[in-house]
């Protein structure tokens, strides 16, 4: 049942009367990133030294500055996709770091130990570098990088909510990965150059430079993206099915594995293998990979329109919001709306805030309407609320506007209403005066829907906080 008021209120007395527990040192959040940031920083220093002597002075110089050529590219690629709930800028930042640093160093590390001692078992060095390259490389460098998927999925959770957060994590920490090993790469094949002379277009490190910085700057984040798929589907699934949750994730890591040991290993496959692996391998995992990422946006901008309305019901949201909030047009309408004419960049900035809050309520409210909350269904719900509700006086008005907008001519609301067909005018505005808004109806047979405080015409929904929304799935 809903209280009042709307956020229960806490006294600074414990629970029973029972003192709290001081968390131990190693629990404390400044702790946890100092380790962090400490262990990132040397591996970086690590790894630079290393690079540094494979490459010289002068060559590091050289292939940092190629490598880091597709890098933003990459990033913003990514950062694309992410667009309709925008993960914070430090998992991404971490990935990067993880890829760039960590990950390249145990690569590095493993693969010329493994390289090394095949090679002085079998007394065949050509044949060591061949296994090293097509089975050692592959199953520890996605290992590596699978390791930064992990660890956000496991500690960043409510960050990990479906496919495309598995993708945007796994290809970011690919691409710092693969930052690093271009360094390595062209680094290497300036400092041949300048034993054999050679210069400009017919140089090793032009060549280097067009197979994988032209051609194939996708290789790794590709690879690598299999994995964040398999960790994606395991978010999406609920938290009794264990052994769904475990298995989908590895089968994605072993996909990883044998796409990159086919790259690698194209090489072996005569004078035009690498042409054919990737002509008719590559482009095409590439491109159904794509399409499953931009398919995946569409549906997850399809879930906003479809969840959202419950709340516009109840109050939480005006009745337009569902629709410009499930449009990413109607959302960079809003945000230039605010910048321009509700606050400069702050305005826009709350209102890009109040955008991704939403959807991530509309998330949350999907997971728990399929029976896939979790068990903070109702401490998540209220925070994504209030956050939504700090917010509105900015971002409702530039909603609305975008709404205008963009709103198709129907008569009917563009999205999919809960007992609110009808009530509503042309683009589903406010009810008029003496035509209160209807109670939402139940979902599904069993499921009941959210409380619903109703709107009265002589005081509007913005003048007064309406009742939180319990949860209907909880056992």
């Amino acid at each position: 049942m809903a209280t009042i008021p709307p956020y229960p209120t806490y006294s600074g007395e414990p629970t029973g009367g029972a003192p709290l527990r001081h968390a131990h040192w190693w629990q404390r959040k400044w702790v946890r990133y100092g380790a962090l940031i400490t262990l990132l920083a040397l591996s970086g220093l690590v790894i630079l030294a290393l690079v540094r002597q494979q490459t010289g002075s002068e060559g590091f110089l050289v292939g940092l500055g190629l490598a880091v050529l597709p890098v933003p590219l990459l990033i913003a690629a990514f950062r694309w996709l992410d667009r309709v709930e925008p993960g914070p800028w430090r998992n991404l930042l971490f990935a990067f770091a993880w890829g760039a640093c960590a990950a390249a160093l145990i690569a590095i590390i493993a693969n010329s130990f493994a390289t090394k001692w095949i090679a002085t078992a079998t007394a065949d060095p050509s044949g060591a570098d061949t296994l090293g390259a097509t089975v050692i490389a592959p199953i520890v460098e996605e290992s590596a990088k699978a390791a930064a998927v992990l660890l956000v999925f496991l500690f960043r959770r409510r960050d990990f909510t479906g496919i495309v957060d598995g993708v945007v994590i796994a290809g970011i920490t690919a691409t710092g990965f693969a930052f690093t090993e271009n360094i390595l790469y062209l680094g290497t094949a300036f400092g041949t150059d300048q034993l054999t002379g050679d210069r400009g277009i017919a140089s090793v490190t032009a060549a280097t430079f067009f197979v994988r910085v032209v051609m194939s700057p996708f290789a790794h984040p590709l690879f690598t993206v299999l994995t964040g798929i398999g960790f994606g589907i395991a978010a999406l699934s609920a938290e009794r099915q264990h052994i769904r949750r475990v298995l989908v994730p590895l089968s994605g890591l072993l996909l990883a594995m044998g796409m990159h040991a086919t790259w690698n290993g194209s090489s072996t496959f005569g004078e035009y293998g690498f042409f054919a692996v990737y002509a008719m391998f590559m482009v095409p995992a590439f491109a159904l990979l794509t399409w499953l990422v931009i398919w995946t946006r569409q549906r997850e901008l399809k879930t906003v329109r479809e969840e959202l309305p419950a709340y516009a019901a109840a109050g939480w949201l005006t009745p337009t919001e569902p629709y410009a909030l499930g449009s990413m047009r109607a959302r960079r309408v809003a945000r230039e709306y605010a910048r321009r004419q509700l606050g400069g960049r702050p305005a826009g900035r709350a209102v890009a805030q109040y955008e991704a809050y939403a959807t991530s309520l509309a998330f949350l409210r999907r997971r728990g309407r399929l029976g896939r909350a979790n068990a903070d269904f109702v401490v998540r719900e209220r925070e994504l609320l209030q956050e939504l509700w700090r917010r509105r006086d900015v971002a409702r008005p530039a909603l609305d506007h975008a709404a205008r907008v963009t709103a198709p001519p129907v008569a009917a609301p563009p999205w999919p209403g809960y007992g609110m067909q009808g009530v509503y005018g042309v683009y589903g505005y406010p009810p008029q005066p003496g035509h209160p808004a209807l109670p939402v109806q139940p979902m599904q047979p069993g499921h009941p829907a959210l409380p619903v405080q109703p709107v009265q015409p002589t005081m509007p929904v913005q003048s007064t906080m309406p009742y939180p929304a319990y949860n209907p799935y909880r056992t």
